[in-house]
């Protein structure tokens, strides 16, 4: 049963959870809750017939697990029917459809909220039903009535602002009655929504923007919204903002076929935003009965609103219209069976599978890295680039962006003093294209074979390899790459210029990368916010720009089809060091880090989430041009174990991202700089995160 609580001065401490392995492939077990925007096909103040559309979409609704299902506003009696509503032949109607509602629901597992004109203290209402298990967990009046051009409202309805009694008497049931209400469920599945009606949201402060303040997780919108021209647009503009503003879910449904169409028309449009994102849309202007569904991410929610101060700030500052919610309470209860999660899950976070977005988002990142390093060269007074270049992805595109940074102030390419550093595993298809490429490009280029040297300070140190034996181990490894950056240092010195570093975010969180002189440090790094699967398609932008001639972008087409390698370890008979067979596959580690960095989600969502990303090659999009020999599943096991590696990659190589140089921050997830998105203790313990992954996620 529902109980009502007073007045709710701040948000609550939101219920975690610890899944189950038994229930870890439901939805329901990470913070997920699925939402459902109907618009039943109705007929003009037929409340029966319009009773029987809006049953037959909340029992599909109970057949699909979801949560919530939000109806069109005075869906039950229809909304153009202007002084109908003021016929009681209809409103004992319309009372009568709320009881069988409210009957329904008994068996039914969705909270459903319904529209309906209501007699309450001789005034007629606008208003929201919501409904759940048998029990009218509240109503709600609508605050602002339209009374221009096309509506006029104010003819049969007083504003939910002028109320006499905070209870109502219907459906044999007394229940809260105001538009100050919060729902809150205590059940397994804990979250908290809120309601208003149409024009609600148009109001320069929705009533939605202070239920947020005080906690209301999803928003929703019950609307009769008639189409003209260009309005669907506005809908959409209007929803997905008070999403993003409100950091919530933002439910929206509008009526449909079956309306009176004497003066307007309808086109049913109901749409699911999160956090400025629209997550679901239905086709317009159907014939029949239509629902959208989408899965909420409650956990992104929660996680945006820890991490954005200002969100308290401005709830403290309007503390005078966020303490008066009341809070509804009632148990919603997740199902006994697994819901699969059927919400879309990017392969990539930092790469979307939409063409125009990547195209758009390959553009932003590629100026962002030229910009920054032009604007570092000219404010530190340098006119001279020292970048070592190993014929490999990241090399590649750092000095593509030096050299266009370079064009940028209006600087000779021969200002980049680009080193190649042959060492004992190079081979010679990157030496080849190193080569091609700095010449292409037209730059100063130089070679520096650091085997001699290597060989000399693996002699000093009384290293093994010195003395003929073939040991491999990283103090073989880390004298090449100290040597490289110590030879890029010295030769910045000596043509008073700036080494530009080739590390990306990817290397970063995994720790794969040399401390202190090494590929670590630099004077500055464009690439040090760009993920591993990202830079590989801005180099596919950069040689489809039109920047590069036809020949450059060969090279870098060949360079792009080069197995990822530190070419650090001599390998038999030509074999090559593959670096995801250390560190495992970018794609997935790339997956981790985002979703840990950005999101900070537990290890259990995380692997659900690559789970429902990479289980399966032939669902869901893959961005552009990534090659079909790319487009691989990941199994579970396979996830658990690259997981629980990159945790303890990440956290044990903190002190490297505590000493990193400047660069630009490139995506909105994230960068890993000490002074900007990540800032973290050197020494914290993984035990955590590791224990969580072992209980709650299955091996297979």
């Amino acid at each position: 049963m529902a109980g009502v609580t007073g007045s709710n001065p701040v948000a609550p401490t939101t219920p975690h959870y610890n899944p189950l392995i038994s229930n870890f492939y439901s939805l329901y077990a990470h913070e997920f809750v699925r939402v459902a925007c109907c618009v039943p096909r109705t007929r003009v103040a037929d409340a029966e017939f319009n009773l029987g559309q809006t049953l037959r979409l909340a029992q599909a609704g109970d057949k699909a697990r979801t949560a919530i299902m939000v109806f069109p506003e005075l869906g039950l009696s229809s909304y153009a029917i202007e002084d109908l509503l003021l016929q009681d032949a209809l409103l004992d109607q319309v009372e009568r459809s709320v009881a069988r509602v409210v009957e329904a629901s008994k068996t039914l597992f969705p909270v459903l909220v319904v529209g309906a004109p209501l007699r309450v203290s001789d005034r007629l209402y606008n208003t929201a039903i919501v409904i759940h298990r048998g029990s009218i967990l509240g109503v709600v009046p609508k605050t602002y009535l339209p009374n221009y051009r096309e509506f006029y409202e104010k003819r049969h309805f007083v504003s939910g602002a002028n109320t006499i009694a905070g209870e109502v008497e219907l459906a044999g049931q007394t229940a809260p009655f105001g538009a100050d209400m919060l729902f809150r469920s205590r059940g397994s599945v804990p979250m908290t929504f809120h309601v208003e009606i149409c024009e609600d949201v148009w109001m320069p402060i929705p009533p939605s923007s202070h239920a947020a303040l005080a906690g209301a997780e999803v928003l929703l919108n019950l609307s009769a919204s008639n189409i003209t021209i260009g309005k669907a647009e506005m809908r959409r503009l209007l929803c997905g903002s008070q999403s993003a503003r409100a950091s919530a879910a933002y439910a929206y449904s509008a009526s449909g076929p079956g309306e009176s169409t004497t003066d307007l028309a309808w086109d049913g449009h109901a749409a699911i935003y999160e956090c400025g994102d629209q997550l679901a849309e239905s086709a317009r202007f159907e014939k029949d009965s239509t629902m959208v569904m989408a899965d909420v991410d409650l956990g992104r929610i929660r996680q945006e609103r820890l991490r954005n101060g200002g969100f308290a700030d401005n709830a403290r500052q309007e503390k005078d219209r966020v303490v008066r919610f009341r809070t509804v309470e009632f148990a919603l209860d997740a199902p006994r069976e697994d819901v699969a999660l059927e919400r879309p899950v990017e392969r990539f976070p930092y790469v979307p599978s939409d063409p125009a977005k990547l195209r758009e988002n390959c553009y932003e990142a590629y100026n962002i890295q030229v910009q920054g390093l032009a604007q570092r060269l000219q404010s530190s007074r340098t006119e001279n680039a020292i970048i070592g270049v190993s014929g490999g992805l990241d090399s590649t595109h750092a000095l593509i962006v030096t050299c266009r940074a370079m064009d940028q102030l209006g600087l000779p390419r021969a200002n980049v003093k680009a080193f190649t550093m042959p060492g004992f595993a190079t081979s010679s298809k990157t030496y080849d294209n190193a080569w091609k490429l700095m010449k292409a490009l037209g730059v100063d280029a130089g070679e520096i074979d650091i085997k001699p040297a290597a060989k000399q300070m693996l002699a000093d140190i009384g290293h093994p390899f010195a003395k003929g034996e073939k040991v491999y181990d990283v103090t073989f490894e880390n004298v090449q790459a100290g040597l490289r950056t110590d030879y890029l240092f010295r030769l910045a010195n000596q043509h008073r210029g700036m080494v530009v570093g080739t590390g990306d975010l990817s290397e970063l969180g995994l720790g794969w990368c040399t401390y202190g002189v090494g590929d670590h440090m630099s004077h500055y790094n464009p690439n040090g916010s760009v993920s591993k699967t990202l830079i590989q398609h801005l180099i596919r932008f950069v040689a489809a720009s039109g920047d590069v001639d036809g020949n450059t972008a060969d090279i870098l087409h060949d360079i792009l089809d080069t197995e990822i390698s530190p070419e650090l370890i001599p390998g038999d008979n030509g074999a090559v060091q593959a670096t995801e067979s250390f560190v495992g596959p970018y794609a997935l580690q790339d997956f981790n880090l985002f979703y840990l960095t950005r999101l900070g989600y537990r290890p259990s969502k995380i692997a659900f989430l690559a789970w429902n990303a990479w289980h399966d090659a032939k669902k869901g999009a893959w961005p552009a041009n990534v090659p079909q020999s790319a487009q691989r599943a990941y199994s579970m096991e396979e996830i658990h174990r690259w997981l629980e590696l990159f945790l303890k990659r990440f956290f044990g190589n903190q002190f490297k991202r505590s000493a990193l140089p400047n660069g630009p921050k490139i995506s909105s997830g994230g960068s890993l700089s000490p002074r900007g998105d990540w800032r973290a203790p050197s020494d914290g313990s993984p035990d955590v995160w590791l224990a969580e992954l072992k209980a709650s996620v299955p091996t297979r």
